[in-house]
């Protein structure tokens, strides 16, 4: 029997289908005291230029979340965060909305999708802003609807390593240059995973730390 989940590039062919708090939302398209961004131009120039710029994750019809991502100078207001800017040749992961917070595999599911796909495109590194959570904290917030800055320990679980720090921000690093290159004719969930199961093995044999 055929899975009914499955993840959609979201575009602006698509973007109907994102939560509806996303669809015109530009706060990282924005500068912090900058002007106005019109989305639809904004979305036409990325995908000329870079593709797709997010995921949407479904259960058949039904979204189960979505998660934004594109060039890092395409989201302008990562210049004004603590920690920042991210890196010029790296693709920034930006937000992530979870519409059912009874499935926070799925925020996995997207970023694994999106780590295979940047990945196979060539792009040398995925950045994330992260906060650096107490313990306590980090299990209160696990079942958030959306985000936009990530809990250190889920980037980290990852394979991401921290840039720079300020206060209890960080902006975080994913190096994908050492990633084998899996079978394009697999779905790309399944792709995915293979390529986060070679990071683990990779982190595993690295040597300590000394």
């Amino acid at each position: 029997m055929t899975s009914r989940v499955h993840v959609d590039h979201l575009t602006g062919a698509t973007i109907a289908d994102a939560p509806e708090c996303c669809r015109g939302c530009t706060w990282w398209q924005e500068r912090a005291w900058g002007r106005p961004v019109d989305k639809r131009r904004w979305l036409e120039g990325v995908e000329e230029r870079f593709g797709a710029w997010g995921k949407l994750y479904l259960d058949g019809d039904r979204l189960v979340g979505s998660l934004q991502y594109g060039p890092s100078e395409a989201f302008p207001r990562g210049r004004d965060l603590p920690a920042g800017p991210p890196s010029p040749d790296a693709v920034l992961v930006t937000c992530a909305f979870l519409l059912d917070t009874t499935s926070p595999w799925a925020l996995q599911s997207l970023f694994l999708a999106c780590i295979g796909e940047v990945r196979d495109a060539g792009v040398p590194a995925i950045e994330a802003f992260a906060y650096r959570y107490d313990e306590g904290e980090a299990f209160a917030t696990r079942f958030l609807r959306h985000r936009t800055v990530f809990p250190r320990e889920f980037l980290s679980d990852f394979g991401f390593h921290t840039l720079r720090t300020a206060g209890r921000v960080e902006l975080m690093r994913l190096e994908l240059r050492g990633l084998v290159p899996v079978n394009d004719d697999e779905p790309v969930l399944a792709r995915a995973l293979e390529l986060w199961r070679e990071r683990r093995r990779q982190r595993a044999t690295a040597p300590a730390a000394p």
